[in-house]
This record gives structure tokens, sequence and C-alpha cells, in this order.
């Protein structure tokens, strides 16, 4: 029960009736209060307590402040605070932070526990209605902290190479490769939550524009772009266009009847139905922009296919992406108000898609700030969440929206994936390979269309190339590997499982009035499931249940979460076909079905198998994802430099947001023809791609290998090519070697509300130069990541956060923070560095995470700084560590003494070995040695769970 200390005149305290202070009233509610302010758009602002340090701000242009429950949070308001006014303000303070209220305007700040500002709203925007099939919602945006120079990360998965998001603009909208979080973390130590299930913009609230609508563009003299189609070498048609769109399926009518090409259908891979062209097209358009604001001006080109974009001569990018998944390259240009600038697009479009996109220069405080809105919601709703530090922000988060399951350990071991496994024999055969080869491997992952063609959602194998699925599972099983399945949200409706789901009316029905066909053999008419409803997330498990949970499968890949109800869909049809008469419209859960489905999945899961953890691998999330038990990868991304460069910031933002366990598709999803055909002029790049890629993935939360033709098996792909094996088969080795340190950081992930993949600026947030550090990452609180993401670069700058030492991995050399150095980096190698103070248990060499559970421990101790580790064990399956069973060792060095102290193992669990060897190898800055696995034999002891001191020699 919440105890209230109130500071108000004795007729507030009497009383939970409104106060009148002029025109205001200011309200006691349970855990909170209602100011009604005498002025600006909200009719009422209300400010509730979830504990020491997060509040919710519920501001409406309505009397009523009922809202329905959200989707996101789970927490309850509660916790101790006082409630005092003065001076015109109302602030409600709970124990390490206080929401102020302006009684006049309802301006609503934030303090931190020294009582210094840290997020202040700048004027309340207008309250927009907006109507969505006859139902009334409200378009809202808020601003804050205008003029900052804070930093900003998280607001989950952006393929935009932004770091730090300050200055930048984000669209918050699920999407293929694009995941929307609405969270955000803050240097100056808080972070926001914002309650929107619809589209959310960070930063500018208008949205972009066709370049040529806002910003004016000429081409010979004349308004419009010159567009010049060619047909080979021949050119087919010229003509004058308005903008450059051809972005969703429906634009493709726009095309000139006389630069058509002729085309063929797409593969199974590729989404696009229009078919994949014959004869080879380019586009050429040319234009000069005339802006008439002066400041820098941000664009977006949407694309597939081969393009480049060149301004004043200059090539601004050259790109290439999959045909059926276009997507956003953003830049910016500084432009003066009448000085033109020259823009030349060159496109190669394959039956692709186009679009380019603009905005206007905002004025500085207004770039720099705080800026959230959403298209349609029921009230301006958002959470402060203090903290003081990122981590301790992460943990109020997740606080409020759940904590992060752990996964079973298997799942910080090695993938192996392929579009696709054809047949049972395939997939065993690669389980018996890596095992024969001695390569270590913990999973293998049987993807899409093991059912016949005509039957997608019935969860049926074709009978031909899997004759007994329950056998295929136990021969995988005997290898001690673990198989993850492929399971979609997805129905073809005239399969049984269809049927029943749209008996009860819980399949989406207007995608299938719209008589979309996939890409699948002739195409198929197809739908989604409704997750929204109870009864339907019960029956989509209980059909799974029935045919895959059955036969012994271990995890459950959930591909096209978006919904991805049909590729190059317009947003308004996706929204549209998005909505039902059992719930709101689309437009207004549009970002919220991941989520959904996911927390469907994995609650019938634990209630099905209450002894294990259930792991679930889906394509997109939202705040609260965590608690699913899912982890996030970065969907069909392509197998390009600028790409695997994309990755990084991409997966360190979504760690960011609250969700820690996160992978992406080793060496890039869909290929280019040059390196699907092997082409000999580009296979050594095709290989130094894949390589830098798997050095990344060792380093990553998740370490999994996936894509299309060619192969992706480590024997495969490095076929011939000895040095590349080795290396591959060395960093494998390496993330086995290192399970004791990752199997901690990520049960710390639960048990300490910790993150894995961690921005420099988690770790070092006054160290600025490091917050917009867009190629590094901490793994962990020891390791300093930086991949290699050019071709044939054979060394790359870091940059070594200052306030402390860091040793290079690979060579054990010694260098001081807060500087940048060339460090090597051969092929084979990545650029991989300690922070002083680590200390780094690593085990011994094994083929799978469950083999060897008692098998000795080297403790790599980083001199320089004093440090600790808590290694962390469980049995690595149940979730019997919610209930108090693992156990943890605390480890101590004192850099002063020069001793490292093994403190007392505390906890227990069933299996856990009773005594344990461990040896230590000291690192100094005075050597440079690489790190020995082997015991070291000098400094070994036997360690039973009693407490024992170390000296170095």
């Amino acid at each position: 029960m919440t105890h209230y200390r109130l500071a108000l005149a004795a007729a507030v305290l009497a009383s939970v009736s409104p106060l009148a202070v002029a025109a205001q009233t200011v309200e006691r509610v349970a855990n909170g209060v209602v100011v009604t302010p005498a002025s600006g758009p909200a009719k009422r602002v209300r400010i509730l307590v979830y504990g020491e340090d997060r509040f919710r701000v519920t501001a409406t242009p309505e009397e009523t402040l009922e809202l329905p429950d959200s989707l996101m949070v789970t927490a309850r308001p509660g916790g101790d605070f006082t409630v005092e006014e003065a001076a015109g303000t109302v602030r409600v303070k709970a124990a390490a932070a206080t929401a102020e209220v302006r009684l006049a305007d309802g301006h609503v700040r934030f303090l931190d526990r020294t009582g210094k500002p840290v997020l202040d709203e700048a004027a309340r925007g207008a309250f927009r209605p907006v109507t969505i099939e006859g139902k009334a919602f409200l378009a809202v945006q808020q601003q804050f902290n205008r003029g900052t120079d804070e930093g900003f990360f998280g607001l989950g998965q952006h393929q935009n190479r932004q770091m730090n998001y300050n200055g930048e603009d984000v669209e918050l909208a699920q999407h293929n490769m694009d995941i929307a979080v609405p969270f955000l973390v803050s240097t100056k130590g808080y972070g926001v939550l914002w309650d929107a299930n619809s589209i959310t913009r960070f930063g500018n609230p208008t949205p972009y524009a066709p370049t040529g609508k806002g910003l004016n563009v000429t081409s010979g003299g004349a308004p419009g772009w010159t567009a010049q189609y060619y047909l080979g070498d021949k050119l087919a048609v010229t003509q004058r266009e308005p903008e450059i769109n051809y972005e969703y399926l429906r634009d493709q009518a726009k095309w000139p009847a006389a630069a058509k090409a002729r085309t063929e259908r797409a593969g199974e891979s590729g989404q696009n139905i229009a078919g994949n062209a014959v004869e080879t097209q380019k586009v050429v358009w040319t234009g000069t922009l005339h802006p008439t604001k002066s400041g820098v001006h941000k664009f977006r080109l949407y694309a597939s296919s081969y393009v480049k974009l060149s301004v004043d001569g200059r090539e601004v990018f050259n790109r290439w992406r999959q045909n059926w998944n276009p997507w956003f390259h953003n830049f910016e240009l500084p432009l003066t108000a009448g000085k033109a600038a020259e823009v030349k697009i060159e496109w190669e479009p394959n039956a692709g898609y186009i679009a380019f996109y603009h905005n206007d220069p905002l004025p500085d405080p207004d770039r720099h700030s705080l800026w959230l809105s959403s298209e349609a919601v029921r009230a301006l709703d958002y959470y402060f969440v203090g903290g003081g530090t990122p981590d301790r922000v992460i943990a109020g988060y997740r606080a409020l929206t759940g904590k992060a399951e752990m996964m079973p350990k298997w799942a910080y071991g090695f993938w192996q994936s392929r579009q696709r496994y054809e047949t049972a024999d395939q997939l065993t055969g690669v389980v018996d390979e890596y095992r024969r080869r001695g390569i270590p491997l913990d999973n293998i992952v049987l993807d899409w269309r093991y059912w016949t063609d005509p039957s997608w959602g019935s969860h049926e194998f074709d009978a031909a190339r899997f004759p007994s699925p329950e056998k295929m599972v136990e021969k995988v099983h005997a290898q001690n590997a673990r198989i993850m399945i492929s399971v979609w949200p997805k129905f073809y409706p005239t399969t049984e499982n269809g049927k029943a789901l749209d008996a009860k009316g819980w399949l989406y029905r207007r995608p299938l009035e719209a008589g979309q066909k996939d890409w699948v053999g002739p195409g198929y008419a197809n739908t989604y499931y409704n997750p929204y409803v109870k009864g339907a997330r019960d029956l989509y498990f209980q059909q799974i249940r029935d045919k895959l949970v059955s036969k012994g499968f271990d995890a459950w890949w959930m591909d096209a979460t978006e919904p991805d109800w049909h590729s190059n869909l317009s947003v308004d049809e996706r929204k549209y076909q998005m909505s039902s008469p059992l719930h709101d419209p689309g437009a207004v859960l549009f970002n919220s079905y991941p989520l959904v489905h996911s927390e469907g999945l994995a609650e019938n899961l634990r209630k099905e198998q209450p002894e294990r953890r259930p792991f679930i691998l889906t394509r997109s999330g939202f705040a609260g994802t965590q608690r699913t038990s899912s982890a996030l990868w970065s969907g069909d991304v392509a197998a390009r430099w600028d790409d695997l460069r994309d990755q990084i910031s991409a997966g360190v933002n979504l760690s960011m947001s609250g969700i820690p366990n996160w992978t992406h598709d080793i060496g890039g999803f869909a290929l280019e023809d040059r390196y699907t055909n092997q082409e000999p002029a580009h296979l050594a790049e095709w290989r130094e791609l894949n390589l830098r890629w798997f050095q990344f993935g060792a380093f990553s939360p998740l370490f999994r290998s996936h894509g299309e033709t060619p192969k992706r098996e480590i024997y495969e792909i490095a076929r011939d090519d000895k040095a590349m094996y080795d290396a591959m088969v060395a960093y494998t080795r390496l993330r086995y070697r290192l399970m004791p340190y990752i199997y901690t950081i990520a049960a710390d992930t639960w048990h300490k509300d910790g993150t894995i993949l961690r921005g420099l600026a988690m770790d070092f947030p006054t160290d600025r130069k490091g917050w917009n550090v867009d190629d590094e990452y901490m793994f962990g609180p020891a390791f300093l990541v930086a991949p290699v993401t050019e071709f044939n670069a054979r060394s790359r700058p870091v940059y070594l956060p200052a306030g402390t030492g860091w040793y290079d991995w690979n060579t054990g050399a010694f260098a001081k923070g807060g500087q940048t150095i060339a460090a090597a980096a051969p092929r084979e190698r990545l650029p991989l560095f300690v922070r002083a103070g680590s200390i780094v248990p690593t085990g011994p060499d094994i083929q799978w995470t469950g083999q060897d559970p008692g098998g000795a421990i080297v403790l790599h101790v980083f001199t320089g700084a004093d440090g600790s580790f808590s290694l962390y064990e469980d049995d690595g399956l149940s979730p019997d560590y919610k209930r108090g069973a693992f156990a943890r060792v605390p480890i101590r060095w004192d850099e002063a003494a020069g001793t490292l102290t093994i403190g007392v193992r505390q906890g227990s669990f069933a299996g856990m070995p009773a005594t344990r060897a461990l040896s230590v190898r000291f690192h100094t800055p005075e050597q440079a040695v690489a790190p020995d696995f082997a015991p070291n034999a000098a400094v070994a002891v036997t360690y039973d769970g009693s407490a024992l001191t170390v000296r170095r020699r």
C-alpha cells in the first residue's frame, strides 16, 4: 500500500476533492495527482508514481483519463511519495526523482535525486483529432529539452548507421529490418518510454515529403526532374517528373509503357511478384535543388537494386539491395538558401522500387531536442525513467515492461542455418559434419517451406522430404545439438488450421478480400491470424503444439512478425489490412503486433513445458519484447560491406532499448548475382565479407550464420581457403572458450538487468567522443570490439575510451585510453581490446555448451585497475533460476595489493560441480602476452566453494 506524506494545504490533506487554485484544480488520486491547468491544450494532466524514480504522465484534451491497459507496460503504479505546492507548481516527489507540474498550463519537468532538472517539456502542442474507420483518436507530439547536447540511444533497431540520435530523425514503424521500440536512454541519466502503438517519429514530427514538393526542383529550366529511361543502351523515354516515386507495388502502374522491360517471375526467395527483368534497365534522374532555407537538409532515398546518388558531381553513396526488400539510405546536406545544388540519381530497376524524400532544416534548438510524435492515440502518455546511469535506466524500463527472461545456455553457442535445408537428411548431415570435423555447434535451424506449397500454416511436413520429423529431431539430439523450426503467423485459408481460425473470426479478412497472392509457386491467397484476441493466441499455439511441439523441437523461429502482409505494400495498405472489428484499427495498433504475438507463444510454451525455458527468435519486436523469452534478429539484410557496418549501430541501439538478446544473418541474407554465382572475380571479396561478418558474429549476443545460396556452413563457405577455414573455426572455438564469461553476462540480463551489447556511452558516459562512435561497442564489461567493415582493410582506426587502459587481446600490448590508434587487422583477425581491471573467465575446449560442465576455468586478470567479476552458473535449461537455483562465485582483483580474491560460492543448483580446477593468468602492461587458455600450473588451485586468495607472481 502506498503511504502519502502530503505537504499541501490542510484542505488538500483532508480531501481527495479538487482544490481550486485560481482557474486550476489539483486532485489527489491513488498514486499521484491530476492537475486541471488554467490554460493550454490539455484539460487534464495526470502524474502517477511507479517507483522511486519512475513516473507516468498522461495529458488529454478530454475530461476523462480512462484509457485501455497498456500493451507494453505491465507494472502497476505504486511507491512512496510526497506532494507539495508552491509558486504555482505541484511537486510529486519520490525517493530518487521529482515530477513538477505547472498549474497555469500543465507543463511538466523532472528533477533527479539531487534536484537537478533533467527532462523538461517544451510548450505542449495541440492535440489534433483524427478519425480512423469512424473512430476518434488523436495525433500527438511532445518536445523536451530544446537545444540539448545530451546523447540519445535506443529507439529499437534502425539500419541507418546512427549511434547517437541527437539531431537525427527516426521513424518508428515495424518493417523487415526495422524494429520500433519507443524507448530511449539519455546520457543525462534518464529514459523516456513513449506509450503509443501507432507509427511514431523521433525528431522532426513533420513526415518527409517527396523531394520536389517541399523543396523546389528544376531541370532544364523547368519544374521537376528530368527522367531518362533506358532499355539496354538505348534511351527509351525522356520525361519530366515532379517527384521520384516508385515506392510501392501500386506505384508500378506509373511506369512509362515504352520503358517496360520483359520480366520473368521471381524465385522462391524473391517477394516481388512483378518478377525480374530479362533485359537490362536504367533510369537516370537529374535535377537542381533550390533551397529556400539555409541549414542541414535531411534526405532519404528508398531503393532496391543498384543505385548511385551524387550531389554537385560528388558521389554520396553507391548501394545495392534485393528487389523485394528495399530500404532507406539516409544522408544530409548543408544547403544555403538561394544556392542551387545539382543531384543525379542512377538506378538499375530490375523491377524494383525507389523514392526520394526530403525534410527542411529545423532551428537548432528544435533539431537538438527530444521530440516524439505519434499518429493515432487516445492521449499523450509517456513514462519518465530515472536512474542516473544507462544501466539503471534500462533496469527501470524493465521494471515497467517486464524482466528480460533468461535464454537457455545452448542459445549462446554457435548456430548453423541456411535458406534452406530441403530435406531431413541435409539437415542432420550438417550436424554430423560439424561433429566429424570437431567444429563446435549447438543449434541447427530448419527454415520455412518444410511443408508442401499449398499448405502454408498447416505445420505439416512434406512426407517426401521429411518422412519422419521425430527421427530427424532425435538424430540432432543424439549429436548433443538442438533444433529450431520456423513458424509463421501466416496462413493459407484453405488449410485446416486456417479454417479453424477463420471460423472464429481470427483471420484478418482484408488481405484475402484484396486478392493478394504470395510469391510461392503460382502464388497463393494468404493472410495472418489476429493475436489481439486471447482465444486466437491459444488456438494458434494449440495447432503448433499438436503438430510441432509434440515432435520435440527445441526453439521457435517466428518470421515476418511485423506483420509482413505482402512485400512492398504501402504503409496505408498495411494499416488497413491490420484492422479488424475485434479491436482498434490497424493504424492505432500498428507497431504492437510482434509483442502480442510473441507473448502468446511464450506464455503457452511456459504452460506446456514448465520445466524448460522457452526460446523464440522473432524478426520484429516492441517495448516489452524482452519479457516474452524472445531474441530479435536484424532481418533480411543484404550481403554488402555497408550493411555489415549498419548492423553495429542497429544492434547496439536495439540492445540499449532494453532488449538484450539480438543477432544477425552472418554474411548477409540476400546476395547479388556476382556472389550467388560465385564469380571468380568476386570470390575473394565474398569470402572476406563473410569472414569479417563472422568475426562480428562471434562477439554478438547470439552467434548465428544464415543466408541464401551459396551454402553457409563453415566448411562450405571456406572451401579451398584454409586460412579462412582455420580462422572461422578458431573464432567458433574462442566463443566456446569464453562461455563462462558470455553466459555470466547473459544471466546478468535477468539477475542484474544487464545489457550484453553496449554502446560506448553506457560505460563511458562522460567521454563525449565515444558517444558518436558508430562502429565499435562493448561486449559485456570487458571487451571493446571493433569490427572491420571495409574490403581489403588490414588495419582500422579504433577509439579507446578515456579513463582506463586497454589491452590488445590478440597480442597483449597495452595502450592508454582517450586516443585513436591504428589497430592491426589482418584478414583472419578482429581488432579486440580488453579494459584494464577486467577479469575474464575462460573454460575448456568444448563442442557444445553442455559438455564438461565441471571443466577447468582459467581466470584472465588484466591488471592496471581494480576489478571484479561474479561468475555465474545454473543448470542452463530450466526456469529454476527464478527460484534461486543458481551459483555465484565473486572474484575481486586488488591492484594495490596485487591479490585476487576468489570468494565464497553463493547459492547452488541441481548438478552443480562440487569442486573445480581454477588457475590464473595475470596480464600486465609491462609484458605483451596473448591469452593462453591452457591451465596455468604456476597459479593453480582446486576451488571447493570456500574463499581463497591468489597473489600475482
